[in-house]
């Protein structure tokens, strides 16, 4: 994802820095808060990943999660969901395929979306070959039948965010992810305030990112909460070499990141996003991720990542009451 949202964060950015008023105010938090969304992706990419994400949510601090519509384990995810009412979850919007042996397509299938494909019949395996073989008609067309069927299920998603930032890759795919949360009026997951932790991640020049800011305006003109900013990055946050897995290990590991960037946040609304698995004996023949997956897990969990929460001041919130909070404003 770092280099994804290289072109769509804004040279606005520094302007944003002094802004007088964020999306979180606007949204009428108090001046000065830290608002943050505990975001877990991939639910329905795996049982591991369900449950994972559920203990996550139920047990620790995580507050939000998304779902891979076209993955297998999806009806298990809804079925829990219509059990237990209230989850903030929304559609992550999936567009590869990443892993070897276990993969999936398009839910728009071969013949409609033939730039969507690769030669095993799956989503590509990479962002690049998506935006070196779909168009965009394409790209629309299968977000929408995501949203489609996740509407047929009974699952009202509470937002839109992006499996891999595919839907950041190119101007165009990112137009149609905002025209299609317009469409729908669903929110979506896009950074357009001050974008101070994103923009770390890149670690770019201002002359070289693309507009952002003016992509938020134009959510929040047509009705739709806005993010302040977006933490990505810590699905590549690994273990120093030598040291063993251990869950000891990974926990200390995960918190302290984890509570190095709530010290990092500015005033706004803020998206942490997170993988909190489970790994069985299975998994890891899926994925060779289950580490940094079982480490987000255990510091959801962390007695110590809840007292951060609570000395930094942060607040919770969740994109339901975003949009709740944007609903009241006329």
């Amino acid at each position: 994802m770092r280099n994804i949202f290289f072109l769509l964060l804004s040279v606005c950015f520094f302007s944003q820095l002094n802004a007088q008023t964020t999306y979180a105010e606007k949204l009428g938090y108090p001046k000065g808060a830290k608002v943050i969304i505990l975001h877990v992706d991939d639910m329905g990419m795996s049982y591991e990943s369900n449950t994972g994400g559920i203990e996550a949510m139920t047990k620790g601090v995580a507050n939000s999660c998304s779902v891979m519509m076209p993955c297998p384990w999806v009806p298990g995810f809804v079925h829990y969901m219509k059990e237990h009412p209230g989850i903030d979850a929304g559609l992550h919007l999936t567009l590869t395929s990443e892993w070897k042996d276990y993969r999936w397509g398009p839910l728009t299938g071969k013949p409609a979306s033939p730039g969507l494909v690769d030669a095993e019949g799956a989503m590509w395996h990479s962002v690049q070959d998506v935006v070196k073989h779909a168009s965009a008609d394409e790209v629309e067309a299968e977000i929408r039948a995501q949203i489609e069927r996740a509407k047929t299920m009974g699952f009202e998603p509470t937002h839109l965010d992006s499996h891999m930032g595919t839907l950041f890759a190119t101007p165009a795919f990112a137009e149609r992810y905002i025209k299609v949360g317009i469409d729908y009026k669903i929110p979506v997951m896009f950074p357009g305030g001050h974008n101070t932790l994103i923009t770390g991640e890149m670690k770019s020049t201002p002359q070289v990112l693309a507009k952002a800011c003016e992509a938020g305006a134009l959510l929040w003109n047509a009705g739709l909460p806005v993010l302040d900013d977006l933490y990505a990055d810590s699905y590549g946050w690994k273990l120093p070499a030598g040291v063993e897995p251990t869950d000891d290990n990974l926990r200390k590991m995960k918190t302290k990141q984890y509570i190095e960037i709530l010290k990092a946040l500015k005033p706004g609304v803020t998206m942490i996003i997170m993988h909190c698995t489970h790994i069985t004996e299975v998994f890891p023949y899926i994925s060779d991720s289950g580490p940094t997956r079982r480490g987000d897990l255990l510091a959801m969990m962390d007695p110590e990542f809840k007292k951060a929460l609570e000395k930094e001041g942060i607040v919770l919130t969740t994109w339901r009451e975003l949009k709740q909070r944007r609903d009241r404003i006329k």
